[in-house]
């Protein structure tokens, strides 16, 4: 039986698989589709495409963008975009300029903190890529002052840590524009994360489309709630595992199985 994993980061942000790499290794785990979200980029898509042209796996084109709401980080997922949309394009370069502005403001906390990382540690590890939290814990692992990623999070550069730093100029409700601009569905990441559910109903109205209900941080209890509030909300459901490769070790690609028909409504939604 074939199915989906909607929410997948290559190394063209956090991740640290190449999209090749990703597309065979979701073939080789009989995946059907796969929605490659890197934060703030498109540009590990064309060689997903490219490497999946002629098998049985489809590649969605897809994002995850990194919104703000009053002092809260928001994630907004987009499928089906046209990832080579010149406007989207142009925001996103300016949005990658503010990750790199961030990665210094974070580095400045953690030395208030007793904590020296070196900055060229944390972009020798991103290389190329969109520079985000992910490359400061892997840093922080690289440096033996944590000894995990996970780690990292908890202790200094999660949401609620004491490094952490907001600073996006993104709103949810322009996210959400720049998404159905380039023809894609806007969908909720990880509602989980809000600690607020009340805001989903907020988001609705300023024209969010879908919630990511299965999710590898979501009990069922969580997943039957956010079910009802789908329906209740006239949202589309959608579901990934946030796959980083080794970034993430306890997450492997498709172990939350998204049926291909959540897969054919979001097609449906598309601009």
């Amino acid at each position: 039986m074939k199915y989906a994993d909607l929410h997948v980061h290559t190394l063209h942000s956090d991740g640290t698989y190449t999209p090749a790499q990703l597309v065979k290794e979701g073939l080789r785990r009989g995946i059907g589709a796969l929605a490659i979200t890197d934060h703030d980029s498109t540009e590990g898509l064309d060689e997903a495409l490219t490497q999946a042209a002629g098998t049985e796996l489809e590649i969605i084109p897809g994002i995850e963008l990194t919104a703000q709401h009053e002092n809260q980080e928001v994630h907004v997922l987009g499928y089906f975009l046209d990832y080579r949309n010149q406007e989207l394009l142009a925001k996103l370069k300016l949005i990658r300029l503010n990750r790199v502005e961030r990665v210094h403001k974070i580095i400045e906390n953690l030395a208030g903190l007793g904590i020296k990382l070196n900055a060229e540690t944390v972009f020798g590890i991103s290389g190329q890529a969109t520079v985000g939290r992910m490359h400061i814990a892997r840093a922080l692992v690289k440096e033996k002052v944590v000894g995990s990623t996970a780690e990292a999070f908890r202790k200094y550069i999660g949401d609620r840590s004491p490094a952490y730093v907001l600073g996006f100029r993104l709103s949810v409700a322009e996210a959400i524009k720049m998404i159905n601009a380039a023809g894609g569905v806007a969908v909720l990441a990880h509602p989980y994360m809000l600690y607020n559910d009340a805001l989903i109903s907020e988001f609705a109205g300023y024209g969010i489309e879908g919630i990511e209900v299965y999710y590898p941080e979501h009990s069922q209890s969580m997943v039957n709630f956010y079910l009802d509030l789908a329906k209740k909300l006239n949202l589309l459901v959608t579901g990934g595992t946030d796959f980083h490769g080794s970034a993430k070790p306890d997450i492997k690609l498709g172990m939350i199985k998204v049926p291909l028909e959540l897969v054919e409504k979001l097609r449906s939604a598309k601009k």
